[in-house]
């Protein structure tokens, strides 16, 4: 698994104004590396669009301390649908953000004048480390944590992400499955409990089994030193029944639409992940483009249905006035010197 997947390239949220969400993430979380802004229609997920494809507009945007980044996502050709009921933690899907800090301390200090929706403050979690939490503007849920890893220094606190937060049915079968498919093997924690940190969020003051994981092996690719080290945190409540968080709506709503993972092989991760029964739902098979950026891209789902996105990068858009770009197909999964991922900050942009 560590040469198919690099790491986390981005988590999808779906938003109702991409710019304007955007430029919140810039000044909260440094997220100012413009990968690509593209407008085109979505033809290839029509089973997650009630079988027809939508007109889109997306931004893919990354910041350079590390981790993975966001693809900021909004519909032209229809209104984008809130969740049908209110959010409470463990419902089944993406739950949480995990957004990198080389000091947890550091970032609240940052975001307490910025006064940001639900602000915890400096808290402790279940293994002993420092977090906090906040959500956006648009109610989604997001954790400052400690960073497994950076790539560079920058002027802001906090890097890309760190992982992501999932609710789940029946902790034991997603524990296979992430371990298995995406190569997250190592469990770091395995508790159960009320804790104080989740009592800060909604539904958070439950019992819940909570597992952390982690992938043992380093992973490789062109990217793999600016995306970091990651981890999936695993969460079932005990004491009610979850509903799914995007029951009744498609993908690209609003809300954390995906994760999708930078990978290496398109073709051995399909064969890897069919030998696991776990099947490509969506498929581009072959080189798909995002305006200056392209890449194959596939889906597949989690036991509970939430969607996994494959990207294999085949270009990438570095400094477009000079038609630079890093052209990566079929390139040998190593990483690219630190020096060539550090012209990606020629597209920082200010909020």
């Amino acid at each position: 698994m560590a040469d198919l997947i690099s790491g986390i390239q981005q988590v999808g949220i779906g938003v109702t104004n991409a710019d304007e969400a955007w430029k919140w993430y810039i000044r909260h979380f440094g997220m100012d590396i413009k990968v690509f802004a593209d407008e085109a229609r979505a033809e290839l997920m029509k089973p997650y669009t009630g079988g027809e494809g939508h007109d889109r507009y997306a931004i893919l945007a990354l910041n350079m301390r590390g981790g993975g980044g966001f693809e900021v996502w909004e519909y032209k050709s229809r209104k984008s649908a809130p969740p049908i009921r209110p959010f409470l933690l463990g419902d089944l899907g993406f739950n949480i953000c995990k957004i990198n800090s080389v000091s947890v301390k550091d970032v609240c200090e940052f975001l307490q004048p910025l006064n940001p929706p639900s602000f915890t403050g400096l808290m402790n979690n279940s293994l002993g480390k420092t977090n906090a939490f906040l959500q956006d503007p648009y109610g989604n849920w997001f954790e400052i944590i400690t960073a497994r890893s950076k790539f560079m220094e920058t002027n802001h606190p906090c890097g890309g992400v760190g992982g992501v937060t999932i609710g789940v049915s029946n902790m034991d079968k997603s524990i296979v499955f992430y371990a298995g498919v995406l190569g997250y093997d190592i469990i770091k924690h395995d508790e159960t409990g009320v804790f104080e940190d989740f009592k800060s969020l909604p539904g958070g003051n439950q019992t819940f089994r909570r597992v952390v994981m982690i992938a043992g092996k380093t992973r490789k690719g062109p990217f793999s030193d600016l995306l970091g080290r990651t981890e999936i945190e695993l969460i079932q409540v005990l004491d009610r029944k979850p509903e799914k968080i995007y029951e009744g709506r498609y993908w690209g709503d609003q809300g954390f639409i995906h994760l999708c993972y930078d990978v290496n092989d398109m073709k051995g991760l399909k064969k890897h992940c069919s030998n696991l029964g776990s099947e490509f739902t969506a498929d581009s098979s072959n080189s798909f483009d995002m305006g200056q950026a392209a890449g194959h891209f596939a889906y597949i789902e989690d036991p509970d249905g939430a969607l996994i996105e494959f990207v294999e990068t085949h270009r990438v858009p570095v400094i477009k006035k000079i038609g630079w770009y890093f052209r990566l197909k079929g390139r040998n999964p190593k990483p690219l010197p630190k020096w060539m991922v550090w012209a990606l900050s020629f597209n920082r942009v200010k909020a």
